[in-house]
Order: C-alpha cells, then sequence, then structure tokens
C-alpha cells in the first residue's frame, strides 16, 4: 500500500448531506424511493426532485449501484448502492454483497468523472451489519480499488457516531 493512496481516504464524523463533493452515497432501500437513516435523510435534504428521479430508475438490486443528481444537496450527485441485511448464516455471502457495493459506487463515480466520493457505514443501521467487520469490507475495497485507479482524488468515509469514526481510523491506521 502506497502512502499516497492512504493519504487519499479521508474519515470524519458528521452528516453526510452537507458534504461538497462529487458524490455522496446512498445507503438505499431496493426501491430507491427513500427510507428511514441516511436514506431518508438523504431524500429530505436533495427535495422531491430526487425522489422524482429515482422513480425513474426502476429500483436497485442489492451491491448494485445506481447515480442520480444531487438537486439541494451540496453534492453534485447521489450514488445509491444497496448493503446486505446482515445475517451470521450468511456472513460470506452478505461481505461479498458489501463489498459489491463499494467496487460498484467507486466504478460509477469513475465512469461519470467524479473525482471525491463520500460513504457512509452501509448496512451498519438497521440491517445490522456489525460496524468492526464492515469497516473493514469498505476500507479494503477501497484501497484495493484506489491502488488501480487515479481519477478518485478523496473517498470519505462520514460516519454518525464518534465511536464509529474511531473504528474507522484505528483500521485505516493499522496499514
Amino acid at each position: 500500500m502506497d502512502r499516497e493512496n492512504l493519504d487519499r481516504i479521508d474519515i470524519r464524523q458528521g452528516d453526510i448531506t452537507t458534504l461538497k463533493v462529487d458524490a455522496i452515497v446512498n445507503a438505499a432501500n431496493t426501491s430507491l424511493l427513500g427510507g428511514g437513516g441516511v436514506d431518508g435523510a438523504i431524500h429530505r435534504a436533495a427535495g422531491p426532485d430526487l425522489l422524482f428521479e429515482c422513480r425513474t430508475i426502476g429500483g436497485c438490486p442489492t451491491g448494485e449501484a445506481r447515480i442520480t443528481r444531487g438537486y439541494h444537496l451540496p453534492a453534485r450527485h447521489v450514488i445509491h448502492t444497496v448493503g446486505p441485511v446482515f445475517n451470521i448464516k450468511t456472513a460470506t455471502q452478505a461481505r461479498e454483497r458489501l463489498s459489491a457495493c463499494y467496487r460498484n459506487s467507486l466504478e460509477l463515480a469513475v465512469r461519470n468523472h467524479l473525482a471525491t466520493i463520500a460513504f457512509p457505514a452501509i448496512s451498519c443501521g438497521v440491517y445490522g451489519y456489525p460496524i468492526k467487520d464492515a469497516c473493514k469490507v469498505a476500507i479494503d475495497t477501497t484501497i484495493d480499488f484506489i491502488n488501480n485507479t487515479k481519477s478518485i482524488k478523496c473517498v470519505t468515509f462520514i460516519l454518525f457516531s464518534a465511536t464509529d469514526r474511531q473504528v474507522y481510523q484505528d483500521y485505516l491506521t493499522s496499514f
């Protein structure tokens, strides 16, 4: 791992809807029509045009990603991805699908010439994914991806709580 690539990762605590980046990632449900948590906050901050555009997309399967405009958000775009519901019996499959969320979101950013992207802790709310395991998947997938591209200039992980931010910070400093 090149230190320069680690410097392209930023970890913060706060509200993803306030970030002025090329794209924020929405931890969406399969309908893309809004919900609770991060999903609801993004839809409220973006305004009703986001919901209108999402209705034209036709949903999104778990692990995949879709892109829309950001409307009233400081971010120009929203990348919607659907994380897995965590179940210990299907943990391997959940890990693969969670990794796909990050990889597919980053690929969509590159295809749309977006250089800065911010992620919440996908699947860690009502979907029940343990934060430490999700953090490893998120950071490992991101590092693997940015090691192979220079077009992503900064990936921000923005966490709701100080405890979750510390989990991400501790894992990143282990590299």
